[in-house]
């Protein structure tokens, strides 16, 4: 569902009066409707010429006319999200892993350090379970987690610019456009993308696992208002990203640390996600979250 362009200034509006420096974008299975930089929507082509996919789009030049790659952003706080979490689920639809097996089945060296019991599912829906899953996942592919989802995960999804660098993922905003597009987008069909993981495992994952417990979780995602899924970084300010199946619709917010982090993540997500409240007279009023312009 493409974001109304009032709804898009609002959002515009917000992060240039909190954070200027921020990069964000919001888009929907087509690619990225409005952004910072590169990721803003493109111009509307003339009647009879089709566009070209969002995520192609040509490269920025310099005055020589030689492609000027995407910068890579520090990404380290959706590490969980970005490699962990597609590539449990490359090893669940491959029947490698049972989300409800004891970790003591796969060996003592994937169960080391955790309590008698524990499965792959407790690991995701627990905030302190990456560094164990990632044991889990390094053990039964027999491979470092960077080899793995850079093999598995980022290149058919033709994330070519990320990866780690000295121990800290990076990725260009290009790429996490190319993540949370596949989300969205069906396993088959003409318009289907690239993927390393399943609908089944999406659908998993963006669902309440927890039960009655507080807070709930899916798996490695966080239920958001407005029907949208989060993922953010542990410490705020940090990055964040949203998808929601319901509204077809995804969002990413990379914050400077000006802006206090979490207020701005709050108001991102509401302008974003939250329906406009009906104006008097008709027509729509300001959304929640916005906030006027200084």
């Amino acid at each position: 569902m493409t974001l109304p362009s009032d709804q898009a200034e609002a959002v515009r509006t917000l992060v240039e009066s909190a954070d200027p420096g921020a990069v964000w974008a919001v888009g929907g299975p087509e690619g990225p409707h409005h952004g910072s930089g590169g990721a803003q929507s493109p111009p509307t082509p003339p009647d009879g010429v089709t566009p070209a996919p969002a995520d192609r789009a040509a490269p920025a030049r310099d005055p020589r006319g030689t492609p000027v790659p995407a910068p890579a952003l520090d990404v380290g706080g959706l590490t969980a999200v970005l490699a962990l979490w597609p590539a449990v689920g490359a090893l669940v639809d491959e029947g490698t892993l049972s989300l409800h097996t004891p970790l003591t089945a796969y060996g003592e060296a994937a169960a080391a350090g955790t309590p008698a019991g524990t499965t792959a599912h407790h690991l995701l829906t627990h905030p302190g379970g990456t560094a164990a899953l990632t044991r889990l996942v390094e053990h039964l592919a027999e491979s470092p987690l960077a080899d793995l989802a850079a093999v598995r995960v980022w290149h058919p999804l033709g994330m070519t610019g990320t990866g780690f660098v000295a121990g800290t993922l990076r990725a260009p905003l290009t790429d996490l456009v190319r993540f949370l597009r596949s989300l969205l987008h069906p396993a088959d069909g003409p318009t289907a993308a690239p993927r390393p993981f399943t609908d089944a495992w999406t659908a998993q994952s963006l669902r309440i696992r927890t039960g009655e417990l507080t807070p709930a979780r899916g798996l490695l995602w966080q239920p958001a208002p407005h029907g949208a899924w989060t993922h953010h970084g542990p410490e705020e300010p940090g990055p964040a990203l949203w998808v929601s199946p319901r509204h077809r619709r995804w969002a990413v917010l990379l914050p400077t640390g000006t802006s206090g982090g979490a207020p701005l993540r709050s108001a991102f997500r509401e302008a974003v996600f939250a329906p406009a409240a009906p104006a008097p007279g008709g027509g729509s009023g300001p959304r929640a979250g916005a906030v006027p312009r200084a």
